[in-house]
């Protein structure tokens, strides 16, 4: 925690700020390690703070050696106004995401202290996994590889799509999980054209191609992974549709490495995808940053401009969705290092038939 302060107060030091607020869940834990539901972090050039109510005070002590715990005593805008005021802080950086009434409560209350607003200020320390980090991370991916290598007995025609959702998260769980670690993409037939096809009620059917896009939440962190397989043989078109996805998604994974640009990387899949004739299908990104939330920095498309660098934890995932037929994505998380990248997947992306 101590090195990651010391990285915030560089950042704050080119912003001209003295001090910064946050009172993002993510950004909260990931300085202080606390996990209640409410507080606020107030980090200074010397010290650090957490401000919470009666409920968490004791909690917060334990979580966040580190900080000093501040109860707030259910008045939080003058707490930390008074806080403020005593380590005589004039600049305070704070979050542009906040809502546009905490901004006008935080400029009323804090009297005398200009507000500075930032952009990924602390989004792009995050960035960067240590391995305390990657080794929360490398469970969350295990146990979703461990419920995918399940749900292959469960998946059979007459089972909804919604049934499947459930035993993934109940089995998740049970592997130590607190949790999916977003709402799970169950897309069966030609549901599959569905980028985000949450399960629905749908029946899955004899024939029909399956995308399963989901991850276990552990320990705050997250992982993410899409699989699509076939229940029974599938339609040619959908079969050559995946051969075309899954060398698009191979070719992604080669070109994750130091140095090479997130743009470039989105380009390494979408050029395959384009020359097989099905680039207007392919409409969102290849991929995107993970950690302590599912969709983080860098993202890779064909407008970021990060480069990739060590430390960086991304997936790569492309897809084609063909309406009225059905789609087909393939996911890994990859964590770039310094002489190339670790997926973290190990689950085959050869084309699954489940029997019938």
């Amino acid at each position: 925690m101590k090195q990651r302060l010391h990285k915030l107060r560089e950042a704050l030091t080119k912003v001209g700020a003295e001090a910064f607020i946050t009172e993002k869940t993510e950004n909260r834990f990931y300085l202080s390690g606390f996990t209640g539901s409410t507080g606020w972090v107030i980090v200074t050039e010397t010290e650090a703070f957490l401000v919470t109510d009666f409920r968490y005070v004791e909690q917060a002590q334990e979580q966040a050696p580190d900080f000093t715990v501040v109860n707030n005593e259910r008045k939080a805008v003058e707490a930390m106004a008074k806080l403020l005021q005593e380590k005589g802080i004039k600049r305070l950086a704070f979050e542009s995401s906040v809502s546009f009434s905490t901004y006008q409560e935080w400029n009323k209350g804090f009297d005398g202290v200009e507000l500075v607003p930032t952009s990924g200020l602390l989004e792009k320390i995050r960035m960067f996994k240590d391995e305390s980090e990657m080794v929360i991370i490398r469970e969350a991916v295990r146990i979703a590889e461990a419920a995918f290598t399940h749900i292959q007995g469960y998946i059979k025609p007459g089972v909804r799509e919604s049934d499947v959702a459930l035993e993934l998260e109940y089995f998740m769980r049970k592997q130590g999980a607190t949790g999916s670690a977003f709402d799970m993409i169950v897309a069966s037939g030609v549901r599959g054209a569905l980028p985000h096809g949450r399960a629905s009620e749908k029946v899955i059917q004899a024939g029909e191609m399956v995308t399963l896009d989901f991850g276990a939440a552990y320990q705050g962190y997250n992982s993410d992974i899409t699989r699509t397989l076939s229940v029974g043989e599938p339609d040619p078109k959908m079969r050559e549709i995946y051969e075309i996805v899954l060398r698009a998604q191979l070719a992604g994974l080669e070109a994750l490495k130091p140095g090479v640009s997130a743009k470039d990387a989105d380009a390494a899949t979408r050029d395959i995808i384009t020359a097989a004739g099905y680039g207007d299908a392919y409409g969102h990104s290849a991929g995107h940053g993970l950690g302590l939330e599912v969709h983080e920095l860098p993202g890779l498309s064909t407008v970021s401009t990060f480069v990739l660098e060590p430390g960086m934890l991304v997936t790569m995932e492309p897809g084609i969705y063909v309406t009225g037929l059905g789609g087909v994505r393939i996911e890994d998380d990859v964590w770039i290092t310094a002489n190339g990248h670790e997926n973290l997947n190990k689950s085959t992306k050869e084309l699954l038939i489940l029997p019938v």
